[in-house]
């Protein structure tokens, strides 16, 4: 699914539920506290997290009574080429070939892995 807009941001505690919920498909609130595995963590806390999930368009949720079932309508993948095609805008002028001239300078590709960038692209 296409969206027309751009995704809001996470917080770093929304990112991390919301990787959660991503590997689990559907789930309860427990589900995700056991997943977290933070006893301590108050269900009121995740539950809160989730609903402003809900909120800003990354979950759904389908209820049983007075229980809700969360699932993800937003693709992890989406949310990563949101995130990449922002950093590339905030960082390297909304362009690509930056941040790949990035990558190779700071050495966290090499020209292997470039390379092979390459062929993977001429593939498609």
């Amino acid at each position: 699914m296409k969206r027309k807009t751009s995704l809001p941001t996470l917080t770093k505690a929304e990112e991390e539920v919301m990787h959660i919920i991503w590997q689990l498909g559907r789930c309860l609130v427990r589900d995700i506290i056991d997943q977290l595995g933070d006893p301590d963590m108050p269900h009121s806390t995740v539950s809160s997290v989730v609903r402003i999930l809900e909120k800003k368009g990354f979950v759904d949720h389908k209820a049983y009574g007075k229980t809700h079932e969360y699932f993800p309508i937003v693709a992890r993948e989406e949310y990563a080429q949101a995130c990449v095609k922002s950093l590339i805008e905030k960082y390297f002028s909304g362009s690509p070939k930056k941040l790949v001239s990035f990558l190779v300078k700071s050495e966290d590709m090499n020209l292997k892995e470039l390379n092979q960038l390459f062929k993977d692209i001429d593939a498609k």
